[in-house]
């Protein structure tokens, strides 16, 4: 699938292009451009894709990573369409000085808050384990394992307790 600059971009979605953000609800909710329609890429194959017929999809993420990983999928997901990445996806779009839409009222993305977590827990285990018991080393080894089997597995057990707190219910049930 080719790029397309975040100016380019914005040319075509003047002209009736389709946006369509393949990151999570979470980080859709929180940041957006305007008019893009949120089509996570883990709900990608169960959903539809509403395109205009005769104008072309432009697909972004945060980076570019995420939809140049997925490029394929995409693709197949536009169809017939003429279909693009937007080069350096929500980030290079900003850096454009494009208008970005902002609720700041949403919580923080999901990973965020498992990296904020995560790496106070490790930090407190450390601090912990130095000045009360070295046995409280024991708290930083435990998250970093759970670290490990969560990019091995695909499964955050953090995440998930995370994502049942009531600041992230609304997205959860959405």
């Amino acid at each position: 699938m080719k790029t397309i600059t975040p100016q380019d971009a914005a040319a075509l979605l003047r002209d009736g292009a389709t946006l369509v953000d393949v990151r999570e609800a979470d980080e859709h909710a929180r940041q957006r451009i305007p008019g893009a329609r949120s089509l996570p890429l883990s709900r990608l194959e169960d959903a539809e894709l509403a395109v205009h017929a005769g104008h072309p999809v432009l697909f972004h993420c945060r980076s570019g990573a995420r939809t140049a990983g997925h490029a394929d999928r995409l693709s197949a997901k536009a169809g017939l369409c003429e279909a693009y990445i937007i080069e350096g996806g929500l980030d290079a779009w900003k850096r454009a000085g494009l208008a970005v839409a902002t609720d700041r009222r949403q919580p923080l993305e999901l990973m965020r808050q498992v990296q904020s977590v995560a790496g106070s827990l490790v930090v407190l285990g450390v601090l912990l384990g130095s000045l009360v018991s070295p046995w409280l080393y024991a708290l930083s080894g435990f998250v970093g394992a759970g670290l490990v089997f969560a990019g091995v597995s695909g499964t955050c057990g953090l995440a998930s307790l995370l994502r049942l707190m009531p600041w992230n219910r609304a997205l959860a049930s959405a």
